[in-house]
């Protein structure tokens, strides 16, 4: 289930290069907040709380400003290409109920048997479910598995509410093989 984190900002008035340049000098980033139709939200987010919730894949974020809380996920995050410093946010605000395609990576856990080693063949799976159930992982269990073994989109467990987009059941996402010399 992803997480809900609470951030606290202040609304932006000052737009443009130069502008964004100073609200980062002072420790925090520029952020904007999309609606279904309704005109953006520009707001300034503290850098170090929002460097650190921005770690959690598909986390859901409850944005205070001036007296009022939104709700949103990551829609994109533009980051320096040099410092890899977090330089812009841009938020896809989200109601109880709504359905989104999200990308949740793929890991796996456990040790296979012989010489075999496992082999994740899609790094990522495209999800599409309620906010409310975003998974964060997906992480696959290869423990005892051996060699020609494999692991398809079928045979993920799901949580309630999400289901696999873009991939067919056989498709396989993980196998176990030998490692060629």
């Amino acid at each position: 289930m992803a997480e809900h984190i609470e951030l606290e900002g202040t609304v932006r008035t000052a737009f443009g290069k130069g502008a964004a340049r100073q609200i980062r000098r002072e420790n925090l980033i520029p952020a904007s907040i999309y609606a279904h139709g309704a005109e953006p939200l520009f707001i300034t987010l503290p850098m170090r709380e929002t460097t650190n919730a921005l770690r959690h894949k598909n986390a859901i974020f409850v944005l205070s400003f001036n007296g009022e809380t939104h709700t949103a996920v990551v829609k994109d995050i533009q980051r320096n290409p040099v410092k890899r410093i977090v330089e812009h946010v841009d938020f896809y605000e989200v109601k109880p109920g709504d359905k989104i395609e999200v990308e949740v990576p793929v890991f796996i856990e456990g040790e296979t048997k012989g010489s075999g080693v496992a082999f994740i063949n899609l790094q990522t799976l495209t999800v599409l479910a309620d906010v409310s159930a975003l998974p964060e992982e997906f992480t696959l269990s290869v423990e005892g598995m051996q060699a020609g073994d494999e692991i398809k989109a079928s045979e993920i467990q799901l949580p309630e509410g999400v289901k696999l987009v873009d991939v067919a059941d056989d498709e396989v996402v993980v196998n176990v093989r030998v490692p060629e010399d």
